[in-house]
Parts: C-alpha cells; structure tokens; sequence
C-alpha cells in the first residue's frame, strides 16, 4: 500500500497517535529494520493509545472545573504546614476511590485547601476517574434554580455519578432546612458508591451545630465522617506569605 492513501486512511479514523509515530519511524527505515512486524506495529499502537488517553483525561480535567492548575508535583510539604507526606501518598494512589472513601481538609484561610483538593482531583482525572468540584455556597443556588425549573432530579442524578465530589468551603455560610435536606440526598447517593472531598474554614468538631438540626446532622455526618481521611492544615496564608516575598523583591 502507498504510504499517503495509509496516512489518509489513518486521518479519517482519527488514529492521530498512529499517525504521528509512522512519521517518526518512516525518515529513519534503517533503525526499525532489525524489529519484527508485530514489534514494530506494536509501537505505533502503544503510541496510539497514549495519545487517546491523554486526550481522555483532559476531557475529564476540562470536566471537572477544577479551579487552580493544581497537580501532584507542585504539593507544598513544609512542616510548618501540617500536610503529612506519607498520607498524601497513599492519597495519590488512589486506593481511597476505590474504596469509596472520603477526604476531609480543614485550616485557616489560605494554607492551602483547595490546591491540596485539587490536586487530588487532578489525579483522580489522569487514574481515569471523573471528577467535579462546586463551591458548598453556589451548590445551594444551583439546587434552588434546579428545583424551580423542575430540573432538581437531573441535577442530584448528576452530582451522585461522579466518581469524585469536590465540595469547597463546606459549612461555610448558613445552612436552611431544605439546603440540611439537599445535603443529605447528595450525600446518601453517594455513599458507600463514590468519593467526595470536603474543604473548610470551619474545624470539624463545629460541623455538628454549623449544620443544625441534630437528626440530619447526624445523618449527615455519619455518611461523611466514617472511614474518611482527615487532614486539619495548620499555618499562615499562604496568599500572604507570596505578597510578603513579592514585595520584598521588589523593594
């Protein structure tokens, strides 16, 4: 077969991988002449599937909504910080997903919640699971909307799917019945099923009476709280320690 009839029939099947490792092989013939066939089809196939999975997980990241370009790599483990780094890598395993297990992150404003979160999430999209971060306050606002345009089941449908649940600055404004009520339904759906990550300012042994009525509370809490990994973050803003090195520079 004529290599450019090849290359256009790999085009329309959109085997760009396939396509890209055949262009780096064909100007060098000599150094592929010692591979069999099947090891050198191999090769464009492995490539092939690389690129598929790459393109997967930045569908899954462009998902996810995640709000930093927060990743693995770049996790702070200053002492000072209280993130335990043995921890963190069991986290990055992701053995807890599969367990359907939860991940709770508390501190002050600052030290670093949301990156550590996000960056979990960030993970959880490249070992191939999806992900999805909302803001505990907007959460509520997107269910009311949902609710008054009689579109609130496919919205709690949406939430229960996700292989992971991010859930930033939880308990961190007022809590109503049907907010208590909501909470409840998105947490019982998830379960035993799949994974959710809580950040908050507020320290966990105030979630209780930040949540409210005592029954649901604890039903809420019992769904969170049990089995769950917990990191409590300790030290200054981090946003503040950068502003102070900036300015210091540039004085």
């Amino acid at each position: 077969m004529l290599i450019n009839p090849l290359k256009d029939k790999l085009q329309t099947l959109k085997l760009t991988g396939f396509l890209e490792a055949l262009a780096e092989q064909e100007p060098t013939p000599a150094l592929w002449v010692d591979l069999s066939f099947e090891d050198r089809l191999g090769l464009l196939v492995d490539r092939e599937m690389a690129v598929q999975e790459n393109r997967r997980t930045k569908r899954r990241l462009m998902a996810a909504k995640l709000r930093q370009n927060a990743t693995p790599e770049d996790l702070d483990f200053r002492s000072s910080r209280n993130l335990p780094k043995p921890l963190l890598q069991t986290l990055l395993s992701g053995q807890w997903i599969v367990n359907h297990q939860n991940v709770l992150i508390t501190g002050p404003t600052g030290v670093g919640k949301s990156y550590v979160a996000e960056a979990l999430g960030h993970k959880a999209c490249r070992l191939g699971y999806n992900v999805l971060l909302v803001r505990f306050p907007r959460l509520f606002q997107s269910l009311e909307i949902a609710r008054s345009t009689g579109k609130l089941l496919t919205l709690l449908k949406m939430l229960a799917r996700q292989d992971v649940l991010i859930m930033e600055d939880f308990a961190l404004t007022a809590i109503t019945s049907e907010h208590r009520q909501d909470l409840f339904e998105i947490l019982e759906d998830r379960h035993n099923i799949h994974s959710t990550i809580i950040t908050s300012q507020i320290p966990r042994p105030d979630w209780h009476e930040r949540i409210g009525d005592p029954t649901l509370a604890d039903a809420i809490l019992d769904r969170l709280v049990h089995g769950a990994y917990t990191l409590d973050l300790k030290g200054e803003s981090m946003r503040k320690t950068r502003v102070q090195s900036t300015s210091q520079v540039d004085s």
